[in-house]
């Protein structure tokens, strides 16, 4: 198995816990409080996580456009997680979850209009069984 197969599985397990755990942490208090907690505890740990992978010789190759690329990531990050923790202090996690994978269908559309990654049959046969199960599982009966 190639070395980021495995790491994309790594991040589908934690990515799991998170939607349950956030859930708990959010008991008593609002979405938008639990969201800037954990956001805290997320800068803290990415920061000390950076401090022992990162080089410092990298910091000098930090182009403009890194900076704009990364920074809108982060724009478009904040405005997932603003409207995930609302979902998610109102509806039910495994809901709020699914609807929330829906974004690999977006992220394959995105990556196939401003990259030029190839969408095979394959991947078409896979997003059509995301939406199928989009649409199966966000309707209440």
């Amino acid at each position: 198995m190639e070395k980021w197969v495995l790491y994309a599985f790594i991040s589908m397990f934690f990515a799991g816990f998170t939607s349950v755990i956030a859930k708990m942490g959010l008991n008593g208090i609002s979405g938008e409080l639990g969201l800037t907690i954990r956001t805290l505890f997320v800068c803290a740990f990415v920061l000390l996580f950076a401090v022992w992978a990162v080089p410092v010789q990298q910091l000098a190759e930090v182009s403009q456009r890194n900076l704009l690329w990364l920074g809108l990531s982060g724009i478009t990050t904040a405005l997932s997680w603003i409207f995930y923790y609302k979902a998610l202090k109102l509806g039910d996690v495994a809901t709020v979850a699914l609807i929330d994978k829906g974004s690999v269908v977006v992220a394959m559309l995105m990556a196939w209009l401003l990259l030029r990654e190839v969408i095979t049959l394959r991947m078409l046969a896979g997003a059509g069984l995301i939406v199928a199960g989009l649409l199966v599982i966000a309707k209440k009966p």
